[in-house]
């Protein structure tokens, strides 16, 4: 089910809200998280049946080694059970998620005939396997107290973050709710929620979804490109991503405070940066903590001179481009951002004097340069799109693009306000404009959770919130996925 969508916005949520805060008034405590958690399993199924089951067995089992962990006081038997919890769950990970990449390459280095297999990912693994892994590290370690089964299965399958994050640890999200102020309904919460629900799904309906077409068409007629339409087209796909993502990322803050539980923020402007390094720090901000956490520090981190630093450093990014999807384009990617972080540590280009803008610009364009390659069906297409940049020739934008900007509804109005004559003229206008304003708000608007740490419900917000509401609900004719659900 996506956020997106008539029946969650008209149906799922509000049965959501009014059931969980309805039996926690009655003092039906235990039933509210329940309610809550076959409702989290209901999002999970919505599009399969297979989905919850998958995620359901995962549960139990890791409960089961969870349990076995904390009861255990012999150092080695609790690390024994450590590790098969970790390898159970990359386990099974890796096989729904990668195993026909791996037969196919094998097949072809090696030319054997493995079989592939008729595989089905279920939504929100990736996600769900590192939070798992994350709370059986957290209680070997000590970090994290043992919760009842209920409150674990809820935390893990909480439908607001499940299906792209962030990656909740256990003892942020189960202490949320577990705390009985947090069972009754709080109007200032629930205004706050619903004011940055409504500007994420703007981002992800009236903007992101935009840019969609535009990436769509070029990168489904690469060759047709010259230097302009190439550079827009990547450009337009870094915009694509960023509101995506930014815009589920509001989404979901604004459910977890409608229902007065405070998700970890996820996401904080991440086209600011500074440096790729400071990019990291902004963009999915929880998988980088998990990274960080649970597998750059046991690798030994900085701790062990520049070289294993800079090893370390390169591990971590090749597993994160896997982790993004079973393809060399995300391995690639993963190991581009790598060799620009070492870079970064051996030069220490984040002291170097430089005015802050330049610093963002290059940044910037670093990791749209990095989108492509992470957006692109094969290393092959991504070459050809960056030899259409430096090689394919000025002149007007690719026709298709301009053409797709002008059935937009919002373009019709201008026509029907007197402008139709500019429009005509300058068929590139609109998408032009388009794209350097969504940049312009990347680079200078405070995000939401800026807009959220001092919000004070006033006749502006409510009246924004109609209208985005309105605007977007009208827009959702074409209903599209966020892009990370893929993942």
């Amino acid at each position: 089910m996506l956020f997106n969508s008539y029946l969650f916005i008209f149906l799922f949520l509000p049965l959501s809200l009014a059931g969980y805060f309805g039996l926690n008034h009655i003092g039906k405590y235990k039933a509210a998280s329940a309610f809550l958690f076959i409702m989290s399993l209901c999002f999970c199924g919505y599009a399969n049946i297979f989905y919850p089951a998958v995620l359901l067995i995962n549960t139990v089992l890791n409960y089961g080694i969870l349990s076995l962990l904390s009861s255990k006081p012999d150092r080695q038997e609790k690390k024994f059970w450590l590790f098969t919890g970790i390898l159970l769950n990359a386990g099974i990970l890796l096989f729904l998620k990668y195993y026909n990449f791996f037969t196919e390459n094998i097949n072809t280095v090696f030319q054997t005939s493995l079989p592939a297999l008729k595989l089905i990912l279920p939504l929100g693994i990736s996600f769900y396997t590192f939070q798992q892994i994350s709370c059986l590290v957290d209680i070997y370690r000590g970090d994290c107290p043992k919760y009842g089964f209920l409150d674990y299965a809820l935390s893990i399958s909480f439908f607001p973050k499940l299906t792209q994050g962030p990656i909740a640890l256990c003892s942020e999200i189960i202490p949320e709710l577990q705390n009985p102020e947090n069972r009754k309904l709080n109007y200032k919460n629930l205004s706050r929620g619903i004011y940055a629900f409504a500007l994420g799904l703007a981002k992800k309906v009236l903007i992101a979804d935009s840019f969609a077409k535009v990436v769509n068409l070029g990168f489904g007629n690469i060759p047709e490109l010259n230097t302009p339409s190439a550079a827009l087209v990547m450009v337009c796909y870094s915009l694509q991503i960023y509101f995506d993502f930014s815009g589920y990322c509001d989404m979901a803050l604004g459910i977890g405070s409608m229902l007065n539980i405070g998700l970890p923020v996820n996401f904080n402007s991440p086209y600011k940066a500074v440096s790729v390094s400071d990019f990291w720090d902004r963009w999915h901000m929880t998988l980088t903590r998990f990274f960080t956490r649970y597998l750059y520090i046991p690798l030994g981190g900085s701790r062990r001179g520049k070289l294993r630093t800079c090893l370390n450093t390169m591990i971590v990014f090749l597993v994160s481009g896997l982790w993004h999807g079973a393809n060399w384009t995300f391995l690639l990617w993963g190991a581009l951002h790598g060799i620009v972080m070492v870079f970064e540590k051996m030069t220490n280009f984040t002291s170097l004097k430089l005015p802050r803008w330049i610093k963002i610009s290059i940044t910037f364009l670093l990791v749209t340069f990095g989108w492509s390659l992470f957006r692109a069906d094969s290393i092959r297409d991504a070459v050809l799109l960056w030899q259409q940049l430096f090689r394919g020739g000025f002149g007007g934008l690719y026709q298709p693009i301009t053409d797709a900007f002008q059935d937009f509804i919002e373009i019709s109005i201008l026509y029907r306000l007197g402008l139709g004559g500019i429009m005509a003229s300058y068929p590139w206008l609109a998408v032009t404009a388009f794209t350097l304003l969504s940049l312009l708000g990347c680079f200078t608007m405070k995000n939401t959770q800026e807009k959220m740490e001092h919000f004070a419900l006033s006749n502006k917000k409510l009246l924004t919130v109609v209208i985005l509401m309105f605007w977007s609900i009208l827009s959702l004719s074409e209903i599209s996925e966020f892009l990370y659900s893929n993942f």
